[in-house]
């Protein structure tokens, strides 16, 4: 049985593999490629794999959602976001709650559903979906003006929490009633742990991987794994909302400069996308396309009113303090792309000891197909006809992924015995041009070396020039610098030192630079900064 399950798994992931390259090719959204081969494998597709345990679904989507969530957050760039901070925290705050009231207004007054239950319908479709936003906007390379691209990350990364805690109120609201007393405890519950821990744990775990050595890149890992579970597990076992937590635990980490950052970003970029995978496809397996018809005329209707009038209004209502362009809000009232994270509010719903009227898996299910096959699609088209596509930008450094792409080549030597640089110190060297000495290795000590530090036989040292390659010992960071910075005119030696840190690298527009103590460093200046400590 083991190996049949094995083998299945196995079919599934190349499958999806080349689904996804397929779907790149086609220009279609590849996670909607992923629910239509769930749906392929299903009940009531070609291989009629009998599926309906929404229970088992609920648990393995929980697990994916907050991998996502997690490394949404730790890929959100603080610095280029934080100009659009606060209007995309009031979309994914008051956004949700408003697109989720008109929502649920709507379908009790033009579908006949009962108050409570057209409320939860809107509060399962209040959020936008992380996956499917940043899946698009990294695949097309789309960076947008005015920091769209930041604002809808940020918005997309964070409202997810908003829409569980709207739809864990209407649950328990229809199951045992509810008070506005009781309705504010619970949500002062689920905000105070969810920000308590969220801020908590990834204070302390930054603190802990910056000072504490964990031996080598793989403890290193799997310690940032163990933060990400506990981060969503410990407020939710006390009724916190874990999935603000492990966003806020995200932010922290991605955004400070910790050890082996190099190393986690591909790793979890690898443990996202197969969570993606396995998500979509496994919503798509929980599908039973038999059924669609039954409501396709209800989820056709409030696609539509979510596109063209919930979504709009909640946008041009909040964002209007804000004075952005006219350009601007149409593109993001248009880029609320739903996606998983609302079926998998539904299958709460379904999981859940409340009975409803309609079917709002399947309901919700449809108008996540509508809103990646269309939406989804159409997000470039849209943002070229609104001349929102910033030519010059790059939407990837949006993300605190470190690019690879900076012209940093390193060199690894030993000192021998008799050696001439024996005894002598670093300032006294007679160094290749353009080449610097980054990091020193003596023992089991790793050091920063200056002007000052004398080398001995067996120094291990580490020196940098033109051309990427990563090294054991050495871990980069990027910093850009800022007005408030430093003063004008400013040299790279007037700066304060910070033990354990070296800037290796300036670029400057497309120029590249090896510094010394004479750099003059402007406002705008990329640095890259090896760190030990």
């Amino acid at each position: 049985m083991l190996v049949s399950y094995l083998l299945l798994f196995a079919l599934v992931m190349f499958a999806c593999t080349a689904f996804h390259r397929l779907s790149s090719r086609l220009g279609i959204p590849a996670l909607l490629a992923f629910m239509f081969l769930g749906m392929l494998f299903g009940s009531d597709g070609l291989l009629k794999i009998p599926f309906d345990d929404y229970g088992f679904a609920d648990q393995i989507s929980t697990v994916a959602l907050l991998f996502i969530m997690f490394y949404g957050g730790f890929g959100t760039n603080w610095r280029a976001a934080r100009p659009v901070a606060a209007p995309a925290l009031v979309l994914s705050s008051l956004g949700t709650v408003l697109t989720a009231l008109l929502t649920g207004l709507f379908c009790h007054l033009a579908l006949g559903m009962e108050l409570l239950e057209g409320l939860l319908c809107g509060a399962v479709l209040g959020s936008t979906d992380a996956a499917s936003v940043f899946s698009i906007l990294r695949a097309r390379k789309l960076a947008l003006k005015e920091n769209t691209d930041s604002l809808l990350e940020v918005e997309s990364g964070s409202n997810d929490p908003f829409a569980y805690m709207l739809t864990a109120v209407l649950l328990t609201a229809m199951e045992s009633g509810i008070t506005p007393g009781s309705v504010a405890g619970l949500l002062a519950r689920q905000l105070l742990f969810g920000l308590a821990f969220g801020f908590g744990i990834g204070w302390l775990a930054c603190k802990l991987l910056h000072r504490v050595p964990l031996g080598n890149n793989g403890f290193d890992t799997l310690f940032v794994v163990a933060v990400a579970l506990l981060s969503y597990a410990a407020p939710a076992a006390l009724g916190g909302n874990g999935f603000l937590s492990v966003y806020i635990t995200g932010i922290l980490l991605g955004n400070s400069e910790i050890r082996n950052k190099a190393v986690l970003v591909p790793f979890f970029d690898g443990v996202t996308s197969m969570m993606q995978m396995v998500l979509f496809f496994l919503l798509g397996l929980l599908s039973f396309p038999s059924q669609m018809p039954a409501v396709v005329g209800s989820a056709a209707a409030i696609a539509v009113f979510l596109t063209l009038v919930a979504r709009p209004a909640a946008v041009f209502l909040l964002l209007a303090p804000f004075r952005g362009s006219l350009g601007q809000r149409v593109l993001v009232s248009f880029a609320g792309l739903r996606g998983a994270a609302s079926i998998v509010f539904a299958v709460m719903t379904v999981i859940s000891p409340v009975s409803t009227d309609h079917d709002l898996f399947h309901i919700v299910f449809l108008i996540v197909l509508f809103s990646i096959a269309l939406q989804g699609s159409l997000l470039p088209l849209a943002a070229r006809r609104l001349e929102m596509i910033d030519a010059g930008g790059d939407v990837l450094k949006t993300f605190t992924d470190y690019v690879d792409e900076a012209p940093v080549q390193f060199i690894q030597f030993t000192v021998p015995a008799a050696h001439p640089w024996c005894g002598r110190a670093v300032r006294e060297l007679t160094l290749p041009p353009g080449t610097i000495l980054i990091s020193l290795q003596r023992g089991e000590k790793q050091l920063v070396p200056n002007g000052g530090t004398r080398l001995e036989q067996g120094d291990r040292l580490i020196l940098a020039a033109l051309e990427p390659e990563g090294l054991p010992g050495v871990s980069l960071t990027e910093k850009v610098v800022g007005t408030d910075d430093l003063a004008s005119g400013a040299r790279l030696a007037d700066l304060p030192r910070r033990p354990g840190a070296l800037i290796v690298l300036v670029q400057r527009g497309e120029e590249y630079l090896i510094p010394n103590g004479d750099t003059v460093l402007h406002p705008g200046d990329l640095l890259v900064i090896n760190n030990t400590d």
